[in-house]
């Protein structure tokens, strides 16, 4: 147990990038400015709420474990964000991944004068400057500093909200939460914003000689000298600023000139295709530089493989994969050195290599819809085959064949589709369904089982309709499994269809198959019957040996599929 936990502890580590520890840092910045945008909403109530709102937000952002936390995220985030601009050699992404860097770079030179005035002025002077404070500086004494405010707040936001998008676009629930996703996006800083703006009315209401001495006493806001040390505090974070990315930018065109005085080297591509590029460039920052088509679903970042290659010959002399690239790799599967991710690999001489996924990705729309490059995921799969098919077309006409074969595969799917499900591989008599493609994991596995149902309630209408053509009903056999699963578009080139594969899949038609041996209608895995919430004793219980597995599995068998809904009320009735 301890060694799993240290190989488990070992895959994480290997999995941290300085991208991971820029997307943590960000979440905990994200989640400081949507505190501090709520706490700004309460604005729209009353000063009194403001008050109370901002003495709960410095409860827990001023507890010291957290204030240690949230400011080395902030100077580790913009740390990353000028070695961001640093790395990045190629520009020619999507215009939202150069937006969000240009934005990223202007919060702090717009937001250190706040910062400064606030959070240091409290540290170094023992100033108490709340929201009657700043509220008074912003719309009395210095009305300019509101476009600024709002400025930031918007720039900020727009930035947090671009780097959620990007990390969790390919998550299986993103299509589900993001139309709440966008409410908050805008119902959050339209609210923060009118919060500021109704206190700053309050504040200009109040506004008295009894009020100021109130509120605007040395004791909270310092005195002129305190205040002129802080603004050449502020200069210097300024000047400091500047000065690392003016290093940054100044470090990119020595480099750029070392990597040309280096040489260049040549990129074939497999297919006719050569670009020369300087030495350092990755594989796919030189595609993108040459408008060489190149997938890329994660737009560089290692969070996937779709832009994987397979080098053409001898591969010994390139660099090793970074820790980030082999676990990806290991991710996916693949020990063969010759494979690598394009994104990563900086070829230190002439290459040769094809790749692996289509490049046109963003032509077919797909890059809109991770999933059908390839994702990993959680899915039931219901195999369904129809039984006596080749025997029934012993005594028939080929048309008439297949017309009860259609008939067959249009029961079957109708009754998917009216249970949630997607129809997905149509293999002879045979189909494949699967689950859980937009639904939690327990309402796949009760989908699945509705599903089956729903068939043997299908069949029995068509075995009606066709009595007088049948010499005997139509018998069908279903097996159902859940896993994980790799989903995406399998083919090539026009000829590509939407699947799932994996072992999950594979056990599906296995217990398809089962039902003959066993003489019943359904064989359910015992994790898709734990998971859709049927008692252990609901089913009769079997181990059976599962061909291509070297351990036995736990399954269940339905004599009759219709009795699976009555079940399933059962334990819904019994649960509530």
């Amino acid at each position: 147990m301890a060694a799993l936990s240290r190989d488990q502890i070992t895959t994480f580590l290997r999995g941290i990038s300085l991208r991971q520890v820029r997307l943590g840092t960000g979440v905990i910045l994200f989640a400081y400015l949507v505190s501090h945008f709520l706490n700004h909403a309460l604005g729209n109530i009353s000063l009194e709420a403001l008050a109370t709102g901002v003495y709960l937000h410095m409860s827990f952002w001023q507890f010291l474990p957290v204030t240690i936390l949230f400011y080395a995220a902030c100077l580790v985030h913009t740390a990353l964000g000028i070695w961001a601009l640093y790395e990045r050699r190629q520009f020619r992404w999507k215009a939202i991944e150069p937006l969000q860097l240009a934005l990223g770079l202007s919060v702090p030179m717009l937001i250190i004068a706040h910062i400064v005035g606030v959070r240091l002025g409290q540290t170094l002077y023992g100033h108490e400057k709340l929201y009657p404070q700043v509220l008074f500086l912003y719309w009395i004494w210095a009305p300019w500093r509101i476009w600024m405010m709002l400025a930031v707040m918007t720039i900020a936001w727009v930035h947090g909200c671009i780097g959620l998008y990007l990390w969790l676009r390919m998550r299986a629930f993103y299509k589900r939460a993001a139309p709440f996703l966008l409410a908050a996006a805008v119902l959050i800083p339209t609210l923060s914003m009118l919060g500021f703006y109704q206190s700053g009315r309050m504040v200009i209401d109040n506004d008295s000689v009894e009020w100021r001495a109130e509120t605007q006493s040395q004791r909270q806001i310092g005195t002129q000298a305190e205040a002129q040390a802080l603004e050449r505090i502020t200069d210097y974070f300024l000047f400091g600023y500047f000065g690392l990315i003016g290093i940054a930018l100044v470090a990119r065109g020595v480099r750029a000139i070392n990597e040309r005085r280096r040489g260049m080297i040549s990129l074939s591509y497999g297919n006719g295709r050569t670009v020369r590029v300087p030495k350092g460039l990755s594989v796919l920052e030189a595609s993108l530089r040459n408008n060489v088509p190149h997938a890329s679903v994660c737009g560089g970042r290692a969070r996937c493989s779709t832009c994987r290659i397979r080098i053409i010959g001898d591969c010994s002399a390139l660099p090793e994969p970074s820790q980030r690239e082999a676990f990806v790799l290991s991710r996916v599967g693949t020990a063969d050195p010759s494979i690598r991710l394009a994104c990563q690999l900086r070829p230190p001489s002439d290459l040769s290599f094809f790749q692996l996924f289509l490049p046109h990705t963003s032509a077919d729309g797909h890059e809109s819809h991770p999933t059908r490059i390839g994702q990993e995921r959680y899915l039931v799969s219901l195999f369904v085959d129809m039984r006596g098919s080749t025997k029934l077309a012993e005594k028939r006409l080929p048309f008439d064949t297949v017309f009860i074969v259609n008939r067959f595969l249009g029961a079957v799917s109708q009754a998917v589709l009216a249970s949630g499900g997607m129809p997905n591989q149509f293999v002879g008599d045979g189909m494949l369904a699967l689950f859980g493609l937009s639904t939690s994991r327990q309402e796949a596995c009760r989908q699945a089982l509705h599903a089956a149902a729903m068939i043997a309630a299908n069949i029995d209408e068509l075995n009606k309709f066709l009595e007088h053509d049948l010499r005997e009903p139509i018998r069908f056999g279903i097996g159902i499994n859940g896993g994980e699963v790799i989903v995406g578009d399998i083919g090539y080139r026009d000829h590509m269809v939407f699947t799932a594969l994996g072992d999950a899949v594979n056990v599906a038609a296995r217990l398809q198959d089962m039902t003959k041996s066993l003489a019943c209608e359904v064989v359910i895995s015992d994790e898709v019957r734990a998971t859709a919430g049927l008692a252990a004793d609901a089913l009769p219980q079997h181990e059976v040996e599962i061909r291509g597995r070297n351990e036995p599995m736990i399954v269940r068998s339905v004599t009759d599929a219709r009795m699976l809904p009555a079940l399933a009320n059962e334990e819904q009735s019994a649960a509530a």
